[in-house]
Parts: structure tokens; sequence; C-alpha cells
């Protein structure tokens, strides 16, 4: 039967629909304008701000001591790797020595936030597409790792550890021996995970040629992290630029080929392999040392000190009230977050408070690729990449 030209316009009208910011599978409180021909995603428009907390404003008005507990905040999935970024970027700045033993402490824990960040991940992203069995099983590892993060900091979630200068307290004995078993059961866990989804045929026609990002598109668009190396670019900063114990222990970049949301999911589950590889390093060759610079300008004292000697109380009292003078100048300074790319860019008066503060948001800048991935696709896909960029709305609306 012939169509009318009434009823061609009709199929032809686009139908634009919010999805969020109330929303299960966006991630947060992330609002998407989505304009649709039928179920084909012919534009949209993603609108972060909804959870805006003004946290580089909120910055500005404290320490550099007093500002570690709001980077738990930012990405509050991997706190960790958070807490380490930014003191990198102060000690960068004063131009602070960093022990050893300390380093190796903040790459162990970095990559247990790693781990930590990549189950949430999976689980959500699992659990997006249908499979519920995967988020079950990677939270009930989360937990494992957790459990490490209340032996090491007593804290699970936003642990505040690392301090400029080195980090809180050394580790106690029994968190090797729980460590060495985690690194011992989590290879076979991982094989449970994959198992599960890598060949199930809803899984693959879910993600296969879906959310496909060129090598050239991912550099433009500025992507960091498993986004840019599903598209088979071979950058990570740990690599690149070194920080912490990083250029001590020995791990591979896994890389995707065709850029599509399956290739993404292969990445940072290779990536998970390669942070236990290189926790298993950091337990080996880490030696007893401090964990806090000499430094005494920028080394808080130990409670020991500060109950037994006078001086040790006065310092810590300027250090907690003021902090202490920092050269005049400016830094920009960056980590390989779980997401990508965490840079702080610091600016300095010579005061104990930051002047300007500017973060560089892995999952903001990742989400602006976003249009791209889906545009062309179904409806139903737009869940799939939104689940592959694995964004955070915390950072996002820093």
């Amino acid at each position: 039967m012939a169509v009318t030209e009434t009823e061609q316009k009709t199929v032809q009208k686009e139908l634009t629909l919010n999805m969020g910011p109330q929303h299960p599978s966006t991630h947060g409180v992330l609002r998407l304008v989505l304009d649709l021909q039928g179920e084909t995603v012919v534009g949209v428009d993603p609108r972060p701000g909804y959870l805006h907390r003004g946290i580089e404003k909120l910055m500005e008005y404290r320490t550099y001591h007093q500002i570690i507990p709001i980077t738990d905040r930012l990405e509050y999935i991997s706190c960790m790797n958070n807490n380490l970024g930014y003191v990198v970027a102060v000690e960068k700045l004063a131009s602070i020595s960093v022990p050893e033993r300390a380093q190796f402490i903040r790459t162990l824990t970095a990559e247990l936030g790693r781990l930590s960040a990549h189950l949430v991940w999976l689980g959500t992203h699992a659990l997006d597409i249908g499979a519920m069995t995967v988020c079950l099983y990677a939270l009930r590892e989360r937990e494992l790792l957790l459990d490490l993060f209340e032996m090491a900091t007593g804290a699970r979630q936003t642990v505040s550890y690392a301090r400029i200068g080195g980090v809180r307290n050394d580790l106690p004995r029994d968190f090797f021996d729980k460590c060495y078993e985690f690194v011992d059961l989590f290879p076979k866990r991982l094989t449970e995970y994959d198992t599960l989804i890598r060949e199930n045929r809803i899984w693959l026609r879910r993600t296969k040629g879906i959310g496909v990002m060129t090598a050239e598109d991912a550099v433009n668009y500025g992507l960091t992290g498993g986004t840019l190396r599903g598209s088979g670019v071979d950058y990570d900063l740990r690599k690149a630029e070194p920080y912490a114990a990083y250029d001590k222990v020995d791990f591979d970049v896994p890389l995707g080929k065709n850029g599509d949301v399956y290739d993404r999911y292969i990445v940072r589950l290779e990536e998970m392999r390669q942070s236990n590889r290189i926790i298993r390093q950091c337990l080996d060759k880490m030696q007893p040392g401090p964990v806090m610079t000499d430094d005494p300008r920028y080394a808080v004292p130990e409670k020991t000190q500060v109950m037994q000697n006078m001086e040790s109380l006065a310092h810590q009292f300027v250090l907690m009230s003021k902090w202490a003078p920092m050269p005049k100048g400016e830094v920009y300074s960056a980590t390989e977050a779980p997401k990508g790319e965490l840079g702080f860019y610091i600016v300095s008066d010579g005061s104990g408070k930051p002047y300007r503060i500017k973060i560089r948001a892995p999952s903001y800048v990742n989400l602006s690729a976003f249009p791209k991935m889906v545009t062309g696709h179904m409806m139903a896909d737009v869940v799939a990449c939104i689940g592959t960029i694995d964004i955070v709305l915390g950072e996002c609306d820093r």
C-alpha cells in the first residue's frame, strides 16, 4: 500500500525525550535530552549540573592540608586515587620529597582503589545491560577491598589517607597477610566474571559494534583512561609520566582494536589483572622505612610526639590551623585515576591556602564524547554507552 505524504512526514518527525536526571542507568543525576526517530537516536545533549557542589571554590577557602578530605568527595568510588592525585600536585609545587616506603604504599593503595572502582563499573555496567549475577559477584570482591582499606586507614570509602609528603600512617602487619590472600584469590574471581559474559550472545549483541570511537576521534575528544585505550591509543600516565613507585614495578597497558563497548570492557578487565600484578610487586618490594617526609616545614608530627613534646604540639597546631607558606607560582600535575587523567592545576600566592584550584575531571571530559558514541544507535544502546564511559557525576559536577 502506498504511503501518503502526510504519513511520510509523521514517520520522519523527531521526538525529544528526557532521560534522567532521575534515572538509575545514568550513574548519577545526569540529564540526557534525546532526539529520536522511532527508536533511533539522531541527537543527544548531555546536561550535567544537577549535582554541582562547588568543590573547587571550597578548596580555595581551606589550607592545603584541609583540602585532602574534599578530594575524597570528587569521584567517591576511588578516593585513594583522588587523594594521591592532589598531594602529588602539591608536592610538585613545593618540591617535597617522599620516602620510598610511602611511595610503594601509595602505589599499592592506588591500585586497590583502581580495582574497587573497576569492580563497581563492571557490576553496574553489566546490570544496566541485564546481567545481574556479575554485579553480585563484583560487589562481593569489592567488600574484601573495603576490608583492606579499613585495616589500613580506619575508613572503608572516604579514607583521606595520603598526606603531603607521605601517608597518614604505616600499614599494620596483618594487612600484608590479608592483601596476599586477596591477590591470590582475585585472578580466579576475574575469570568467573569473564566466563559469565564474554561469550554470552546477549552481551555480544549489546556491546559489539556499539559506541565505536576511532583512535583519531578518541584523541580529538581528549579521552583518557580505558575509554581511550579501548580505541587502541597507548597512553597511560603511569607509564608516560611515572609517579609514586610506578617506575619500580612492571605491568602492561592493555589496548583495544575496534573502540566499541566490547573492547572497552576487555581493556578494563585486563587492567584489573595488571593492577593485581602491581599490588603483588609492591608487597614483595616494600622495605621498612619512614612513611613521611623529613622536611619539618610540611611533616605533621606523630601523635606520640605531640603528646610528649611542646615543640611538636606547637608545630602541629600551626600546620593544622594555617599550614606552611608555599612557594609562589602555578603547577599542573596529572595522575592515572581509574576513570582517566585526573589533573590538578594549582595557583599559589605564597600563603597556606591555594589562590586557585582547577580540576581536570576525567568523567567530565569523557562524557563529551557521548553524543558521538550514541548517535545512530537504538535507544537501548544509550545505557550501554553510558556504562562504557564509566562516569561518576560527583566528579562531573565538582
